[in-house]
């Protein structure tokens, strides 16, 4: 069994405190209203949990199910609705075309930032006096970081010339961001699998 609540202030199994609840079945078929202790015995003989969903029904409604798997359907429902209201920016990175090591790496943490966080990014490179007769070590820059940057992101408009500026914009590739839901989403199941197993490593 799980601890008694979790951090997120959802109660669970002892923690239930009201005098009575009504209970839902691991089927979703109502089985009635009983006293916590009774419908957290009902849980355990089934293997899972007494959790508390409706905390301000009167009485409060209580389901028996895997908390695991719940916290997890949960997750996933919150950030796909964080992904519906988010709106696409253009975030905007300026560059030298004889840039650093040590900032072109700041400058490419930067940029997966904003593109993991689903955004537009557009490198500006600025040619001062005589940059302006090696406009291809600029564009070798921009070929850099469309290339470093290729497993996450895909070409918006590419590098070209305005004024004094050559300019680049990378937009977030769906596919890439599709599979890094999906690592979360791996990654959230097995921590969730983990605390199964170390609660029932606990009470053996």
């Amino acid at each position: 069994m799980r601890p008694p609540q979790k951090d997120d202030g959802t109660r669970v199994n002892e923690s239930i405190r009201a005098p009575e609840i009504r209970v839902v079945g691991a089927d979703g078929e109502m089985v009635g209203v009983m006293s916590p202790r009774e419908a957290l015995l009902l849980a355990q003989e089934s293997g899972l949990d007494l959790v508390e969903i409706s905390p301000n029904a009167k009485p409060p409604v209580c389901k028996i199910l895997d908390y695991g798997k719940f916290k997890y359907e949960a997750q996933k429902k919150a950030a796909e609705a964080r992904k519906k209201q988010k709106t696409i920016e253009l975030k905007e990175l300026k560059m030298r075309p004889g840039i650093g090591e040590h900032d072109y790496q700041v400058k490419l943490k930067a940029a997966k930032k904003f593109l993991e966080d689903e955004d537009k990014v557009k490198f500006t490179l600025r040619f001062r006096g005589r940059e302006m007769a090696h406009v291809d070590l600029g564009r070798q820059v921009l070929e850099r970081v469309r290339e470093d940057l290729k497993t996450m992101s895909k070409v918006d408009y590419h590098p070209k010339m305005e004024g004094r500026q050559m300019m680049m914009i990378l937009a977030p590739d769906p596919t890439a961001v599709a599979q890094n839901d999906k690592k979360i989403e791996t990654a959230v199941k097995a921590e969730a699998t983990s605390d199964t197993e170390k609660a029932n490593t606990a009470t053996e």
